[in-house]
């Protein structure tokens, strides 16, 4: 993974953090290791891994363990101007619907995206991503 592949640098940067992340994965049921890196406005980055539980329902995805963390670290005015989800399992890890949802919190609806899709590295806004967020102020 040394050569970039978007064309942005901190974006491949963010997406190599999340994939850091993704290998401390607690994934010993489905083995689909996931890692989620934010960039906050602050200027910090804090990533997070999926964490399963025998009982599904109550696993956490990558991107909510990464925003657990940084409100943990800086309280709740943060706002995320950057996110990158990665996996360790060579498949599509866009953020599902609940990371989606519970994200339009915290992130700015210009922000990039980076992810794995089915025909390579994608980068959308957040705001493409989930049009219309509940709870998101329509123009």
């Amino acid at each position: 993974m040394n050569e970039p592949i978007s064309a942005n640098p901190t974006l491949d940067a963010l997406l190599e953090q999340a994939r850091q992340a993704a290998e401390r994965s607690y994934s010993p049921y489905s083995g689909f290791r996931v890692g989620a890196a934010l960039k906050l406005t602050n200027g910090e980055i804090v990533t997070g891994t999926n964490v399963e539980n025998i009982s599904y329902g109550l696993t956490i995805c990558a991107e909510r363990s990464a925003l657990a963390r940084a409100v943990s670290q800086f309280g709740p005015e943060f706002r995320i101007e950057a996110a990158a989800v990665a996996n360790l399992n060579n498949a599509a890890s866009p953020p599902c619907g609940a990371c989606r949802q519970v994200l339009a919190e915290f992130i700015l609806p210009e922000a990039p995206v980076i992810f794995h899709a089915v025909d390579g590295v994608r980068t959308m806004t957040f705001g493409e991503l989930l049009p219309l967020a509940f709870g998101m102020k329509l123009k």
